[in-house]
């Protein structure tokens, strides 16, 4: 069964909170700081300790970093990252989050993402937060992320760009398509920080899923109110079979050509759609046409609704949520007459109940040898068979 967590957001959501709730689940702090010291960083040191958020026992993290006048933009983050020893998976979560908040920042500001200057999640402890908590969730072998509505709050805080009313601005566009919750307290309780993590890497938000819980952590705020100024993580053992909620768009088009048809689907894919297709019907005055569907995260739905009013002849979109089951899935390489093929595996119960290869490895093993892909196919297929 595969590992998965719960962010229960009731205080909001940030960076340092995060990781300090994923060290109090269990993560190893010294692996992390290690794994961290490796990356060209300034000078910190990392403390855990416990304290009382009225009556909840939690982690608190402190982080020390010696005064530095680095400037970091995210194009320097993303090569830090992409050049470093980190593992793949750290790499990719981390990547993902430091995109989201870049695009933020960037629409926000009318620039490219990769001249984008972090104000908040440029500076140290954020780089710290981030990459931190990705190198927790990968100790823990945190398969996949599931995180509650998020409350905002609400004053004015100072940003490098005067006063401003919270959500603040690049925490407002992150939040766009997720469920908020009402929380009625004169403070910022979600920082870009946290929001970039929650829309990067959670698949599903709303109330906890049906589940065993296995293990339960806190991690504490800087503030303190009337309330616990924590966040918990639940972490539990999924079922045989992942289960999840997402957006499905419709519209209906007869008036737009075939190539640029074509052209939509290369790009909503590229935008993050999990799934674009067409299908044929028949409209008004017996027009022959096409149904649009767009199958996308929850948290991707504002954005593919208006993608698709934008970029096709559409003047309305259908939306509505739907449950998925999904087979858990690995990757493994084998040993060819041909070469090297990844095979791509579905997994029920612990059980590999399906195996089969990357049609692009055949493509480039047929481009290569000018055999026939059949042939390619057939040959891989009959070698495969035993990882069932």
């Amino acid at each position: 069964m595969s590992q998965a967590i719960y962010l229960d957001c009731h205080a909001g959501i940030a960076g340092d909170m995060i990781l300090a709730g994923l060290i109090d689940l269990g993560a190893n702090p010294n692996y992390i700081t290690e794994a961290l010291s490796q990356l060209p960083l300034d000078t910190f040191d990392l403390s855990f300790n416990h304290v009382n958020k009225k009556g909840i026992h939690a982690q608190h993290l402190t982080i020390n970093i010696e005064e530095s006048h680095h400037h970091r933009t995210a194009q320097h983050i993303f090569s830090m990252i992409e050049n470093s020893t980190l593992p793949q998976r750290v790499k990719s979560r981390s990547t993902a989050i430091f995109n989201v908040i870049a695009e933020a920042e960037a629409k926000i500001h009318g620039m490219n993402i990769a001249d984008v200057h972090f104000h908040e999640v440029g500076a140290m402890d954020s780089i710290i937060d981030i990459i931190g908590s990705c190198l927790a969730l990968e100790d823990l072998n945190i398969e996949h992320i599931y995180c509650s509505a998020i409350p905002t709050g609400h004053c004015k805080v100072n940003i490098a760009h005067g006063l401003y009313p919270v959500p603040a601005p690049a925490t407002a566009e992150i939040l766009k398509g997720i469920p908020l919750a009402s929380l009625d307290v004169a403070s910022e309780m979600t920082t870009p920080t946290g929001a970039g993590f929650a829309k990067s890497l959670a698949t599903q938000f709303g109330p906890l899923p049906a589940c065993t819980m296995t293990e339960i952590g806190y991690g504490a705020g800087t503030k303190d109110f009337d309330f616990p100024n924590v966040l918990r993580i639940i972490q539990f053992e999924e079922n045989q079979n992942t289960q999840d909620y997402v957006q499905v768009l419709e519209t209906q088009l007869d008036d737009m050509p075939a190539e640029m048809l074509g052209h939509f689907i290369e790009d909503a894919l590229s935008q993050g759609a999990l799934d674009v297709y067409y299908t044929p019907i028949t409209m008004k005055k017996s027009r022959p046409a096409v149904q649009l569907s767009v199958i996308c995260p929850l948290s991707k739905a504002s954005f593919f609704e208006n993608y698709i009013l934008r970029h096709t002849s559409s003047l309305g979109v259908r939306s509505y949520s739907v449950r998925r089951t999904i087979l858990d899935r690995d990757f493994t390489t084998i040993d060819t007459d041909y070469g090297k093929v990844t095979i791509k595996l579905g997994i029920l119960a612990d059980k590999v109940i399906k195996a089969k290869p990357e049609f692009s490895d055949l493509q480039a093993i047929a481009d290569r040898t000018q055999l026939p892909l059949q042939q390619i196919y057939q040959h891989v297929m009959s070698q495969i068979e035993h990882l069932k």
